[in-house]
């Protein structure tokens, strides 16, 4: 699978970043935020929005859901697409491209 630059991909889809960012909000409980309190290019773990570990267990099985993407938890590959909401919308339109 060829590695995912958002550098190389600037103009993603916006209906899907707010998707993302509503799936976010909704599987991990977040009722004080909304979408646009998310920066799309902000990190989604530890600094920037602050997830941890089970936050990313839930998100993972929240967007294989809706999404039908399969993951390894362990991968390097995937903790590169959790780095933020740019780079998850990255991996769903490579998925739904194949």
């Amino acid at each position: 699978m060829a590695e995912l630059n958002p550098e190389l991909n600037p103009a993603l889809n916006p209906d899907l970043e707010m998707e993302i960012k509503n799936v976010i909000i909704e599987s991990l409980q977040l009722e004080d935020m909304t979408a646009d309190d998310i920066d799309t290019d902000a990190a989604l773990f530890v600094d920037g929005l602050g997830l941890d570990s089970i936050d990313a267990l839930e998100l993972g099985v929240a967007l294989q859901k809706r999404y039908g993407i399969s993951m390894s938890a362990d991968s390097e590959e995937t903790r590169r697409h959790f780095a933020s909401v740019r780079m998850l919308c990255a991996l769903i339109e490579q998925h739904r491209s194949k």
